[in-house]
């Protein structure tokens, strides 16, 4: 059975198990909600994975607008629920607000850094991912020309833009790469009819690979690839599925991962500013069974070749957020 609190006559609910102990963890989902097939639904399946696991319980959240942040980090704050953990950079300023309030709970937040002594902040290197994506994108191309299709345009997104047209002209110098970001609102993120448009709009430009960093509105992009005859890119978490033999890889960005530490150690979680990349397994690209025939064994060397220099430094990737510059785009 569940009780359902209402925020505060929000449209969003938080759902607490029945009987669950107060140091049961909490995930509080952004924007999109939590099965919009790229970052939410990684976050969520990393505490489903913690459940299945270990049969414990978690309390969640899907909040409809930016309004019921503070609120619903207070109420979970309120119910004994430790950690509590939040899915994306949207929640840093409420928990800034809130985390000194309740210093016996233990916050971890992805995407952005909260400097509060019980918050554990976890960012990740999407560069780094999206530069072997992005060489991947340039050696399957038969046009030269890739593109990228954004969310919310903010810095965040910038990066993963940044690291493709790195990696695609690492490749390829000949490559003309393409960057379009759906909006300026968290509405960027569940668009998936100008994701759509956005696609089309590359294709007649001449693009043959399209890369989509934009939460839901990515399905939208995936689809009109599929639907055009030309390669995808997912990203977050693996999309290869959607559209098997036209989605070309996933960027793997292990938000699950953040999620089911941070669950897995509890009340204990080590807090302080965390970074998950290519060297610790936080980023990657996948392959699998609806993907693998498209990566021919000179990407593979070129890619593994290219992983290994990024660990070992050889390779810098340059990463957007230093300076809010990129050397490969001029955005």
């Amino acid at each position: 059975m569940t009780l359902t609190q209402k925020l505060f006559g929000a449209a969003a609910t938080v759902a607490l198990t029945a009987g669950t102990a107060t140091a049961d963890p909490a995930i509080l989902f952004d924007l999109g909600g939590k099965f919009d097939k790229s970052f939410n639904e990684s976050a969520y399946n990393g505490a489903q994975r913690w459940a299945d696991e270990t049969g414990g319980s978690y309390a969640e959240v899907e909040i409809q607008s930016d309004a019921q942040r503070e609120q619903a980090i207070r109420r979970f704050a309120e119910s004994g629920a430790n950690p509590i953990v939040m899915a994306g950079f949207s929640w840093a300023t409420p928990l800034g607000e809130v985390a000194a309030d309740y210093p016996d709970t233990k916050f971890t937040i992805i995407d952005m850094v909260v400097d509060a002594p019980n918050v554990r902040s976890v960012v990740f290197n999407e560069h780094e991912g999206s530069y072997l994506v992005g060489m991947m994108a340039a050696m399957a191309s038969e046009t030269d020309t890739v593109s990228f299709v954004g969310g919310m345009d903010i810095p965040l997104i910038r990066n993963f833009a940044c690291g493709y047209a790195q990696g695609a002209l690492a490749a390829n110098p000949d490559v003309t790469v393409i960057a379009n970001m759906t909006g300026t609102t968290p509405a960027a993120w569940n668009d998936p009819v100008k994701g759509s448009e956005l696609t089309l709009a590359q294709i007649s430009q001449g693009s043959d690979v399209v890369y989509a960093a934009a939460g839901g509105t990515g399905v939208g992009v995936l689809q009109t690839a599929a639907d055009s005859d030309i390669y995808s890119i997912g990203v977050d978490s693996n999309q290869n599925y959607l559209h098997p033999g036209s989605v070309l890889t996933s960027m793997l960005k292990r938000v699950d991962n953040a999620v089911y530490e941070s669950f897995t150690a509890g009340d204990a979680v080590e807090t302080g500013f965390n970074v998950m990349g290519l060297n610790n397994g936080g980023v990657g690209y996948a392959v699998d069974e609806n993907n693998e025939a498209l990566i021919t064994a000179d990407m593979q060397t070129a890619l593994d070749d290219a992983e290994a220099k990024i660990i070992s430094g050889e390779i810098a990737v340059h990463n957007y957020n230093s300076d809010e510059t990129c050397p490969a785009y001029d955005f």
